[in-house]
């Protein structure tokens, strides 16, 4: 399967198979994704979207074949991932801010915390996703939507290389969901920011995305999108 645009590769996959515990659920990839795009992943309910794009995030091994990441430099891709659902514990006293405040912690001196440089970092993503207001509040208590932002700060806060989304709309009402469509669509045009994402809405999708990626059936496929509003 060729490229789906001139951009080198981030991600390459060989014959790779994809699945939990040794058993498939999609086989036989052999496909690159291009950097600098922004990529939808598309499918039914169980096609396998979700565990392709947790296997990239080397959250989920291969169960066969390569699948091989390339930041810019050649060196591995610094990644930021937004699962669909939160995992913190409600009764976990965090505000907003120190769940973006985590994206840094990967960076740190062992034995060191954050400092007012990661501090005003994470600040910096909070008003990138416009959730700036809602540094001080509880995370426990914010809307999903709000969720959504303030875990896309943390995201952002790992200064990555590539952002993969997990169904970053579901669940929140649909003026949210335009409201983070528009801008995870802001980020990849300012700051040419590589995007994955997984979203079970094709017409969504094809608003803001630059490519589709489509599961279904054990296979996927590509198609690129005219949007001369992203580059």
């Amino acid at each position: 399967m060729s490229n789906i645009s001139h951009n080198p590769p981030w991600a390459c996959l060989t014959d790779a198979t994809v699945g939990y515990d040794g058993r498939p659920v999609l086989a036989g990839l052999t496909f690159e994704l291009p950097r600098g795009r922004f990529t939808a992943v598309v499918g039914e309910n169980g096609s396998g979207k979700t565990t392709l794009l947790k296997t990239l995030a080397g959250i989920v091994p291969p169960v066969g074949g390569r699948v091989e990441l390339s930041g810019a430099n050649g060196e591995p891709p610094v990644l930021g991932y937004v699962p669909q659902r939160d995992s913190l514990d409600p009764l976990w006293p965090v505000s907003a801010f120190e769940v973006a405040l985590m994206g840094t912690y990967g960076r740190l001196v062992a034995g060191k915390g954050a400092g007012e440089a990661e501090r005003q970092l994470a600040r910096e993503c909070l008003a990138q996703t416009g959730a700036a207001d809602m540094a001080h509040k509880a995370f426990s208590v914010l809307s999903g939507g709000q969720k959504q932002r303030v875990l896309i700060a943390r995201a952002l806060a790992t200064q990555p290389d590539i952002l993969l989304l997990d169904e970053p709309t579901a669940g929140i009402d649909p003026e949210t969901t335009i409201a983070v469509m528009e801008m995870l669509s802001r980020l990849h045009r300012e700051k040419q920011l590589t995007i994955l994402m997984v979203n079970h809405d094709l017409p969504l999708a094809r608003k803001h995305a630059t490519d589709v990626l489509r599961v279904g059936d054990g296979k996927v496929s590509f198609e690129t999108l005219p949007n001369p509003g992203v580059t």
